[in-house]
């Protein structure tokens, strides 16, 4: 499996986590999505209201997709898979965020490589429909690429700021998958962005560093 990472840039693990944890996740995810539209249609939202995930926006990867950046869930889960990941990878890394996407008939994920904090990425379906990800190994652009289809707990490990993936339109009722980010410890500038530029795992993106609201100012001066 490490030769198969190390050649071809991308793994799939079976049943990387049991498919009990993974209904577990996806109920989980499917209650804060429900709690965050009764906030939302009783006008209840409070600045802090990313607690409960949010809708990605027109600049967003899926438009209107249901998303949770750092949600402390998602966060523990990033430390359980470290180990296994380091395995697969031979690569001692830094752990980043973690990012839960739940996905509706019609979405569609373009092709795309990551930015830097997602050098070594994961994605782990957790429930609803199965739905295929593809990824081109061979770095040319537009050729039909590799399918990759995963049951509830299997995981693909890949390098996301180098091999292009995307997902073709979703024909679907409902996908629920978690993205797990980390570095490789010896790339340069990596541990200047550990925790993707946050104080520790768990908080929200509005904390990162350098960003523009009061709180990162202050936090970060």
């Amino acid at each position: 499996m490490k030769n198969k990472f190390k050649t071809e840039n991308f793994a799939i693990i079976k049943k990387a986590i049991s498919k009990d944890l993974a209904i577990f996740l996806a109920n989980y995810f499917s209650m804060k999505k429900q709690v965050l539209n009764t906030c939302l249609q009783n006008k209840a939202i409070s600045p802090f209201e990313s607690y409960f995930g949010y809708y990605e926006g027109e600049k967003g990867q899926v438009p209107g997709s249901y998303a949770n950046y750092g949600d402390i869930a998602g966060e523990t889960l990033l430390l359980k898979m470290q180990p296994i990941v380091e395995e697969i990878t031979g690569l001692q890394l830094y752990p980043n965020y973690s990012y839960e996407r739940t996905y509706v008939n019609g979405h569609e994920l373009k092709r795309h490589v990551d930015r830097f904090s997602c050098e070594i990425s994961t994605t782990i379906f957790l429930g609803g429909n199965e739905w295929p990800i593809f990824l081109e190994p061979s770095g040319e652009k537009n050729k039909k690429g590799v399918e990759v289809n995963l049951k509830s707990g299997d995981m693909l490990i890949y390098k996301g700021n180098i091999l292009e993936h995307w997902r073709e339109p979703f024909q679907g009722d409902e996908c629920i998958q978690i993205f797990l980010h980390y570095t490789d410890q010896n790339r340069e500038g990596a541990k200047d962005k550990i925790f993707d530029d946050r104080m520790h795992l768990g908080l929200p993106s509005f904390f990162k560093k350098n960003q523009n609201n009061l709180l990162s100012k202050i936090l970060w001066k």
